[in-house]
């Protein structure tokens, strides 16, 4: 076992949870996965599986029992988790926990305050880092309302006009976590992570049509017309703004800022969007419908 303790992740079945779990394992720390529900499969030697939920707190202390650092990822889909992160983390100082690394974004709009707040909320622990990531280029993949447009309709829809961000695989920011939580000479403060390059979603559309085959393009509308698109695809009403918000964030230029977080923190370069895209290229193209 390392000298870091153990290891709790929340979010541990999710997309940089499962991650910082493997590296985390792969330098002989014992994790313990916090997730709602219980893995399909035996978790791998030095990793325990705890039942966790955020509205539940009597599952709380369970997951916090033995652990010394802490992956956070605050409860999805609530936009001002600040008061139920507040009273975790204040169970997990009497438990012992001394290190969290809070997962945020760079792109959530200053309207979204309770998503903001979060982070003064982490920086009271004795050692904390805030990882405030770009937009992940996993939104290309998956269930993801922007896959489903790529792979469905051949269109990437935005609100975000030209604008810029610098894109980031959510393993990218894994590896930065997973080093943080590990590393003994820690400094608390934030990272911007982003990619190697700011894109377009004009950059991005010709990107995959070159990679993929598809004949993918980029349908810019207005904030109201996002607005009403990510309603009914059963985005909760919630995270609506925050997600247009983010779209007019990066239209007005904000997200064009790339960093070299990932290479100072990893000791590798980012993965850029190209390779990315290489790497997931679907198995077979799906013909638009309509």
């Amino acid at each position: 076992m390392s000298a870091i303790g153990t290891v709790l992740v929340t979010g541990g079945t999710g997309q940089t949870g499962r991650v910082v779990t493997d590296l985390l394992r792969r330098r002989g720390v014992d994790v313990v996965v916090a997730s709602r529900n219980h893995p399909t499969e035996p978790p791998p030697s030095g990793v325990r599986h705890v039942r966790f939920d955020w509205a539940d707190e009597a599952t709380h202390d369970a997951a916090l029992r033995g652990v010394s650092s802490l992956y956070l990822l605050p409860p999805p889909l609530d936009t001002d988790p600040v008061k139920v992160v507040e009273g975790f983390l204040s169970r997990a100082r009497d438990a012992g926990v001394r290190r969290v690394v809070l997962l945020n974004s760079t792109a959530f709009p200053l309207a979204a305050a309770g998503l903001h707040a979060v982070r003064l909320t982490v920086q009271q622990m004795p050692e904390w880092s805030v990882l405030l990531a770009s937009g992940f280029m996993q939104n290309f993949l998956g269930v993801h309302p922007t896959a489903i447009g790529v792979r469905e309709r051949h269109e990437i829809v935005a609100a975000a006009g030209d604008g810029r961000m610098g894109w980031i695989d959510a393993a990218d920011v894994a590896a930065v976590a997973a080093e943080l939580l590990t590393r003994s000479d820690h400094d608390s403060r934030e990272h911007v992570l982003t990619g190697p390059e700011a894109l377009s979603y004009i950059d991005m559309a010709d990107t995959i049509a070159a990679e993929w085959g598809l004949p993918v393009r980029y349908r810019p509308v207005s904030s109201v017309e996002r607005t009403v698109q990510l309603v009914d695809a059963g985005v909760p009403q919630p995270f609506v703004a925050a997600l247009v918000g983010a779209d007019v964030l990066t239209a007005s230029g904000a997200e064009a800022r790339v960093t070299s977080e990932v290479s100072r923190v990893v000791g590798r370069d980012a993965t850029s969007f190209a390779e990315f895209v290489r790497r997931h290229r679907p198995r077979a193209s799906t013909t638009p419908r309509g």
